[in-house]
């Protein structure tokens, strides 16, 4: 048996005769771990990494040699990549295989913070998809944020609900991804305190949760949608006993996903409904433990009404949206506190049906907000693909662009005219400088400085 994992979770996972328990204890106890980041192709083309592998299942996923140290690198801030482990990954290929990027699409992803697995949403599905991207805890609602608005695009909204808010919303989604919240012994690698707080008990607590979350907010499936259900978790009782509870009681039927044998990856079958289930293995997978189940619902869904929603006339001129923006035509722009926010045009309904229902901490881009007739730009702006290509850049070195990051100031090497301009590095947008006579003030957000060396 290991040392540092606990045995009764070994014993449970030797139940199958082709687990090799040796190997998966052995990865665990070198405690090495492979970095991996997704690049933001809106911003970027190229992964800006030397020696860096493409993941299979991702075309747009790469292993890295080495980690780097991500808050030193201002593409990072910029949104250019995000770093996540290449299990998560798999997403991508469950979404081009089923074929969920060939048209618009809603989609809600129920457990969403830190922001991984939405801004992958946001890059794979059809660009003018909706995602709403939810989070049932407070306190992880910035961060989620914080990663939205570095990948740029206007069609999220990130809301902090309880599962049971979406049941007001019968059949509206066309697909869900529920990351739910688990035992997390697929992170014992990652992180080592996991260990210590792992037990059959929490095992149990976790799988009641996972259940709660799901009975909850899966009528807001419609029919014919496709539920992503996944966990960090290698216990039976969160992933294929969920997957059989879930066909048993809501109309689920179990899809199955083409995977490379060469992969590693391990289909599994449930005990009573044998629905197909996808298991990552570090010894087997360049990643962390990871388990993913697809489904279809197949039953008839009762589905929201929109006969008596109205969408609201905004009250933002068309030309201040033009002045800041590629696209003003495509977007709607409105107030919500003070600032203006764009969100696509095509969605205006669907906003006014979301603010009925749901408490909305973002809707699509900040852009900014008004100081008499003048705009004071947002940092959300900055960092959008649909800012207006047109904006005076100041262009920074690497060393200029990390003084920029920790709000330190920065002077030009050339003649800058006076006026708002973005902080330019590497082929990407970090933020907004305002140019004056004698000086350049620093507008990076205080709350996102880079704080050590």
């Amino acid at each position: 048996m290991s040392n540092i994992l606990p045995n009764s979770l070994i014993e449970k996972l030797g139940v199958n005769p082709t687990f090799d328990k040796e190997a998966f204890i052995e990865i665990h106890e070198r405690g090495e771990r492979q970095s991996a980041v997704r690049i933001n192709d809106k911003k970027i083309t190229n992964v800006p990494f030397l020696g860096a592998e493409k993941v299979p299942w991702c075309t747009r996923g790469f292993y890295l040699g080495n980690r780097p140290s991500f808050t030193l690198d201002p593409l990072y801030h910029a949104g250019s990549y995000y770093s996540q482990d290449a299990s998560s990954m798999f997403i991508a290929h469950i979404i081009e295989k089923l074929g969920l990027d060939k048209e618009p699409i809603r989609v809600l992803d129920l457990c969403a913070a830190p922001g991984g697995k939405t801004t992958l949403l946001n890059s794979f599905l059809d660009d003018e998809s909706l995602i709403v991207a939810n989070e049932i805890i407070k306190s992880r609602v910035n961060i989620l944020m914080e990663n939205v608005i570095r990948w740029g695009n206007s069609n999220i909204v990130v809301t902090n609900n309880d599962p049971s808010a979406f049941s007001r919303l019968p059949g509206y989604f066309d697909m869900m991804l529920v990351d739910a919240p688990c035992s997390g012994s697929g992170m014992f690698r990652k992180d080592s305190s996991a260990i210590d707080e792992w037990s059959e008990a929490n095992v149990k607590l976790c799988k009641e949760r996972q259940q709660r979350i799901l009975a909850n907010s899966i009528d807001s499936l419609r029919s014919g949608g496709i539920l992503l259900y996944s966990t960090c978790s290698y216990s039976e009782e969160e992933n294929e006993d969920i997957a059989d509870w879930l066909i048993g009681n809501y109309g689920l039927q179990s899809k199955r996903i083409a995977v490379n044998s060469d992969w590693g990856i391990e289909e599994t079958r449930s005990k009573e409904k044998a629905a197909y289930g996808y298991r990552f293995y570090p010894h087997k997978v360049r990643g962390e433990g990871f388990f993913i189940a697809v489904f279809e619902k197949v039953t008839a869904q009762e589905t929201f009404s929109r006969r008596k929603i109205k969408a609201e006339k905004s009250e933002v001129p068309k030309s201040l949206l033009a002045s800041w923006i590629e696209t003003p035509d495509d977007h709607t722009a409105f107030l919500h506190h003070e600032h203006i926010h764009i969100f696509p045009k095509r969605y205006e309904l669907d906003l006014k049906i979301l603010q009925n229902v749901l408490y909305l901490r973002l809707v699509g881009t900040d852009i900014g907000k008004m100081s008499g007739k003048d705009l004071i730009p947002s940092h959300g702006l900055a960092l959008s693909n649909h800012i207006k290509k047109e904006i005076p850049k100041l262009v920074v070195s690497l060393e200029e662009a990390r003084d920029y990051l920790r709000k330190e100031n920065i002077s030009p090497q050339h003649e800058m005219p006076n006026g708002w301009a973005l902080v330019y590095y590497d082929g990407v947008d970090l933020g907004w400088v305002k140019v004056l006579k004698n000086r350049i003030n620093n507008y990076y957000p205080k709350e996102s400085r880079i704080v050590h060396l």
